[in-house]
C-alpha cells in the first residue's frame, strides 16, 4: 500500500507499491497523449519561441470534454475572444502540462520517492490534471457528485468500470492531498 507523502529533512518523501506506480504512470501517459498538440508549430520563429500557434493556425476548442477541463476557455461569454486567446496560449499551456506530467512519470519510478520543492509542485500539478480527467469521465461536477463516490475505497467495492474509476480517483485524491499537506508543512518550516 502507498505511503503518504511527508515533509522530511531530505525533502518530501513517499512510496508507491509497484502496481500503484505502474497505474499512475499509465494515467500520466494517457493524459500526455490527450494533451499532445494536434498540429505542428507554425513557421514563425517568434510564435514558436513564445509557445503560440502560428498566425495562420486556426484555434478551436477541444472536442473532448476532459481536455476542455484541462484547457478551459480563458474568456467566458465571447467565443471569438476565447478562441483568439486560445490561439495565443494553448500550445505553451499544453507543453507546460506535458512537461509536468513527463517529469512526474520519471519521479514515480523511484522508490521511495524523494522530491525537492519544484518536483513536488510538478507532481501536484500532474496529479491534479489526472484527477480532472477522471472527474470528467465520472461526471463529477459538484461536491455531491464527489461525495457519492467517496465510499469506494477498496477493491472489494469495485463491481464495474465506474466504480473502478472511482477507486482510482479516490486514490489519486488521497495521494495529492498527502503531497499538498507535505508541501504546506515544508513551506511553513522554511519560514
Amino acid at each position: 500500500m502507498a505511503k503518504p507523502f511527508k515533509s522530511t529533512r531530505r525533502g518530501i518523501t513517499g512510496a508507491l507499491e509497484p502496481g500503484e506506480a505502474r497505474l499512475l504512470g499509465a494515467l500520466l501517459e494517457d493524459v500526455i497523449s490527450m494533451l499532445e498538440p494536434e498540429t505542428e508549430p507554425g513557421d514563425d520563429p517568434l510564435a514558436a519561441l513564445v509557445g503560440m500557434s502560428g498566425a495562420d493556425a486556426e484555434a478551436t476548442a477541444p472536442d473532448d470534454s476532459a481536455v476542455r477541463r484541462l484547457l478551459p476557455d480563458a474568456v467566458r461569454g465571447d467565443d471569438d475572444e476565447a478562441l483568439a486567446f486560445r490561439r495565443l496560449t494553448e500550445r505553451s499551456l499544453r507543453e507546460q502540462k506535458i512537461g509536468a506530467l513527463r517529469s512526474s512519470a520519471l519521479v514515480i519510478e523511484t522508490n521511495p520517492i524523494t522530491l525537492g520543492s519544484e518536483q513536488a509542485r510538478l507532481l501536484a500539478q500532474a496529479l491534479n490534471d489526472v484527477r480532472l480527467v477522471l472527474a470528467d469521465r465520472l461526471s463529477i461536477e459538484t461536491e455531491e457528485d464527489a461525495e457519492r463516490l467517496h465510499d469506494i475505497a477498496d477493491s472489494e467495492d469495485v463491481d464495474d468500470v465506474e466504480s473502478y474509476l472511482a477507486l482510482v480517483y479516490n486514490f489519486i485524491t488521497w495521494l495529492q492531498e498527502s503531497l499538498v499537506q507535505a508541501m504546506l508543512k515544508a513551506a511553513r518550516l522554511e519560514r
